[in-house]
């Protein structure tokens, strides 16, 4: 870079962009360089001036090019020269740095700011969603730590959001499913069988629950509850309804469990729910109790086993104790499906699961199927469902 194109300039011309909330034009940041060097810069240090800031101002910066590619989910920043990124293998460095800490702070701070939130000092993390980068579908959810809450400096996860459309026919060509978990999820849908997808992060939970939606009968309304929005199921009748956050003023916040009580009022055949993560259980749980069947969700669990446990803690957060819990879930939902992800990347439909409770009263969850041992000790009850009683 050319002397003239300083550092100082460069922060200068920062400042004075800073000062508009529009989103900076070739033309602004020209007329700015052009301001702040009071004209001295000849042509080609003007376009390097400008294709510097051009880069650091617009999108996600030089990180830009790295949501843009298809088969990236997540895109992490833990120091200036340590960028790592995930295509479904595992973390994987990026050959993509940045000149120096205050560049992966203007950046954090810009993506907070284009976001509706506030990331500063006093407000040292952010959590919220990105609208419309370029390759991105549905856009990107952002999270991001300041330093000295961030030990090591900024730290910056960017998620890609992209419509999860694969039928359970792809599911089965990819490997997902086997023929037989594949004729199963078919029936469990048709039954109108209340579920749960249940798997870690990345296994594949929202794929596996659109791809069952899309075998849906299209003279059924759908109506889709998402914290983001990730569900575009190939199906003639859905509604999606996306919760929002709290803008930077505080006020604005529609909540999941909000848009679930909404849900019950848009006359659904299903309701759905994307992801189960706090006090709006009790909604749905009450919602599939009043003559919704076939109504699903997902839930965040390392192992089927887990899930009563971690919906009592969800539970608790909407005020439902642990004993209205397991009688609420015995009879809202009948079956479980465990998605996993292994070390190498690939996602399979791991177990199918059905509820039982036991002398106690307590929910339990019971194999009926797996891939590799086939049925289970849940097998009879599941088989009986699947004749067309749920009960």
């Amino acid at each position: 870079m050319s002397a003239l194109v300083s550092d100082e300039l460069l922060d200068r011309v920062r400042g004075r962009l800073a000062q508009t909330s529009e989103t900076p034009t070739p033309a602004a940041v020209a007329a700015a360089i052009r301001a702040e060097s009071s004209g001295v810069l000849g042509d080609t240090d003007l376009l390097a001036a400008l294709r510097t800031l051009q880069t650091e101002l617009t999108g996600a910066g030089v990180l830009e090019p790295l949501l843009g590619q298809p088969d990236v989910s997540d895109v992490l920043v833990t120091a200036p020269d340590a960028v790592w990124v995930d295509r479904g293998h595992g973390l994987e460095r990026a050959d993509v740095e940045f000149p120096d800490e205050a560049a992966v702070r203007r950046l954090a701070q810009r993506l907070a700011l284009a976001a509706g939130r506030r990331l500063d000092d006093a407000q040292p993390w952010v959590d919220g969603k990105l609208p419309g980068t370029p390759g991105t579908d549905f856009g990107v959810r952002l999270h991001a730590v300041l330093a000295p809450v961030a030990q090591a400096g900024t730290c910056l996860s960017l998620r890609v959001l992209r419509p999860a459309t694969q039928g359970l026919d792809a599911l089965l060509a990819s490997g997902t499913l086997t023929e037989e978990s594949h004729g199963l999820l078919r029936r469990i849908v048709d039954r109108r069988l209340a579920f749960l997808v249940v798997g870690g992060t990345g296994a594949g939970k929202t794929t596996l629950l659109a791809a069952l939606l899309a075998t849906v009968p299209a003279r059924e309304r759908i109506v889709c509850v998402e914290d983001a929005a990730e569900l575009a199921p190939p199906h003639p009748h859905v509604v999606r309804l996306v919760s929002r956050s709290a803008n930077v003023e505080g006020v604005g916040e529609i909540s999941v469990r909000h848009l679930v009580r909404q849900a019950l009022r848009m006359r659904p055949d299903r309701i759905v729910v994307g992801e189960v993560r706090g006090a709006e259980v009790v909604d749905l749980l009450t919602a599939l109790n009043t003559g919704h069947d076939g109504g699903a969700g997902t839930v965040h669990a390392n192992s089927p086993e887990e899930v009563p446990a971690r919906l009592e803690a969800l539970a608790a957060l909407g005020g439902m104790d642990r004993a209205a819990l397991h009688s609420q879930l015995a009879a809202a939902v009948q079956v479980v499906l465990h998605c996993h992800r292994a070390s190498d990347g690939s996602r399979a439909l791991a177990e199918i699961a059905v509820l039982e409770r036991n002398p106690a009263g307590e929910v339990v969850v019971v194999p009926a199927w797996t891939p590799h041992e086939g049925w289970g000790p849940g097998a009879d009850r599941l088989r009986f469902w699947l004749k067309g009683s749920r009960r």
